[in-house]
C-alpha cells in the first residue's frame, strides 16, 4: 500500500462508503473529496464533509499511519490548521489538532476492495513493457483517445516550459528565442547542446546584419563554432576563416571550443559542419523566421520555408578537406518534420498561450495532426502491442504516455490505469 493509492481511492471514491464513521464513531458523509494538491500543504483542499450533524469545509491530509502526522511535523505547521479529516490506512495513534482536540480520522484498511488492491500490486510489480499491456485494449477506445488528446497538450506544455525559460532569458524577444530553440533542434540530440551554445554566443541580430551574404553567415556560424581554427588545405575554408577573423573583431566574438562537437558514429549527413552550412542557408533565406511562422497554413508551407539546398563546396564535402562523391545535401522532409514537432508547433502553442491567441494553439495542433507518425523505438514498442498511430499528434501523445506514466508506473494518475482499477 502507498499513499499514492490512498489519494487515488479518496479522489475517485473507490472504496466502501456505506455507513462511514470516524474512528471515534461519528457518522461521516463525503459530499466532495476536495481538490488534489501536488504542492506543499495538505493533500486535498476545499473538501466538503458532514461529520455527525455538522457540515465542514476545509482540507484533508493522508498518511499510511496516523503517526505520520507527528513524524512530518504537521502539528507545528499552520498550513495544516484547517485540516478537517485525517485519512489513514491505520490509526496507530490519535492525533491532536491545534486546539488540543483530536482530529477526526477515517481509517481505510477495512474499506479498500481486495480486488482493486491486488490489481494495483500486479500493475506495479510486473516487468512488462507497459504495466497494463494485457489490459490496455480492454479500456474503451473513447477513454484512450480522450486521454491521448490530453497527453498531447501535456507534452506541448512540457516543451513550452523549457521555451518559456529561454524567452525570459531573452526578455520576451520572440525572434531571438525562436532562433535559439531552432538551432538546438537543428543539432539533433547528439549536438543539441553545442548548437544552442553557438546560437546564444552569436545573437540572431548579428546574422541579420549580414543576411544578404550567405558567405558571411557561413563564416560567422562555422567560425563561432570553433570549426575554422585549424589550417586547411582547401581554399574555401581558408577564405571562410579569413572572413570570420574580420567579423570576429568587428562584433567582439569569442568562439566555442571545437571539442564540444560530436562527429563519431554520426551519419555524414548529420555532421555538424553540414548541419551548420544548412542552418546558414536557412538564415540567409529568411533572417526573421518567427514572423514567417504566422503566415504558414500547413506543412507544405513549412517545407517551402525550410527547404534549403546546398551548392558549391558542400556538394562534394560533408566536412573540410575531405572530398566526397558529388551529391545534393538538402534538408529532407523528415528533418523538417522533426523541426515542426520540436520547434514550430511548441513555439506557436506557447505564443498562443501567452498572448491569448487560441488560433495559434489550434494551428500547432493541426500541424501535428497533418504530419505522418514518427518512427522510433518507443513507437515501435506501441506497434508491437497493436497500437497504431495515424499522425505525429498521436505519436507525441504515445511518447508522453510511455515516458511520463508507463515507465514511471504512474498508473494511478493515468486515465487508462484509472479505468482498469475500477
Amino acid at each position: 500500500m502507498t499513499e499514492d493509492l490512498l489519494h487515488f481511492l479518496w479522489r475517485t471514491r473507490r472504496f466502501e462508503q456505506t455507513g462511514l464513521t470516524t474512528t471515534e464513531g461519528e457518522p461521516l458523509e463525503i459530499i466532495h473529496p476536495g481538490e488534489y494538491n501536488a504542492h506543499a500543504g495538505p493533500d486535498f483542499s476545499n473538501a466538503k464533509l458532514r461529520i455527525g450533524d455538522t457540515l465542514w469545509a476545509g482540507n484533508v491530509e493522508m498518511h499510511l499511519a496516523a503517526s505520520g502526522w507527528l513524524q512530518h511535523g504537521h502539528q507545528n505547521d499552520r498550513a495544516y490548521d484547517n485540516v478537517i479529516l485525517h485519512v489513514v490506512l491505520d490509526e496507530d495513534q490519535p492525533v491532536p489538532g491545534k486546539s488540543g482536540r483530536r482530529i477526526p480520522c477515517l481509517e481505510m484498511k477495512k474499506l479498500i476492495p481486495a480486488r482493486l488492491d491486488a490489481l494495483y500490486k500486479k500493475l506495479q510489480h510486473n516487468e512488462h513493457w507497459i504495466p497494463c499491456q494485457h489490459q490496455f485494449h480492454e479500456v474503451p477506445e473513447m477513454t484512450r483517445n480522450l486521454w491521448l488528446d490530453r497527453l498531447l497538450v501535456e507534452r506541448l506544455e512540457q516543451k513550452t516550459a523549457a521555451i518559456r525559460a529561454v524567452l525570459d532569458e531573452n526578455r520576451n524577444d520572440w525572434e531571438e528565442t525562436f532562433y535559439q530553440v531552432l538551432a538546438r533542434n537543428f543539432g539533433l540530440k547528439v549536438n543539441a547542446g553545442p548548437f544552442e551554445a553557438l546560437a546564444k554566443s552569436l545573437p540572431q541580430r548579428i546574422l541579420a546584419k549580414q543576411k544578404n551574404s550567405l558567405f558571411q553567415i557561413e563564416a560567422l556560424l562555422l567560425g563561432q563554432a570553433g570549426m575554422l581554427a585549424s589550417e586547411f588545405e582547401d581554399d574555401y575554408p581558408n577564405r571562410l576563416k579569413k572572413e570570420y577573423d574580420f567579423l570576429q573583431k568587428k562584433y567582439h566574438l569569442a568562439p566555442l571550443d571545437p571539442v564540444v562537437w560530436k562527429f563519431l558514429r554520426l551519419h555524414p549527413g548529420n555532421f555538424p559542419t553540414l548541419r551548420l552550412a544548412q542552418f546558414a542557408r536557412l538564415v540567409h533565406q529568411s533572417a526573421y523566421l518567427f514572423s514567417k511562422i504566422f503566415e504558414i497554413e500547413n506543412q507544405k508551407d513549412i517545407e517551402a520555408l525550410f527547404q534549403v539546398k546546398l551548392d558549391g563546396y558542400w556538394l562534394t564535402h560533408y566536412t573540410f578537406d575531405k572530398p566526397s562523391e558529388k551529391r545534393q545535401k538538402s534538408l529532407g522532409k523528415q528533418a523538417i518534420h522533426l523541426l515542426t514537432i520540436n520547434t514550430i508547433a511548441p513555439c506557436l502553442f506557447l505564443y498562443g498561450s501567452l498572448n491569448g491567441a487560441p488560433e495559434c494553439k489550434d494551428k500547432a495542433l493541426r500541424l501535428l495532426e497533418a504530419l505522418p507518425p514518427e518512427h522510433n523505438a518507443i513507437i515501435a514498442g506501441w506497434e508491437r502491442l497493436g497500437v497504431e498511430a495515424a499522425s505525429a499528434y498521436q505519436t507525441q501523445a504515445l511518447l508522453q504516455l510511455k515516458n511520463e506514466y508507463c515507465s514511471k508506473k504512474r498508473c494511478l494518475h493515468c486515465a487508462v490505469g484509472a479505468a482498469i482499477l475500477k
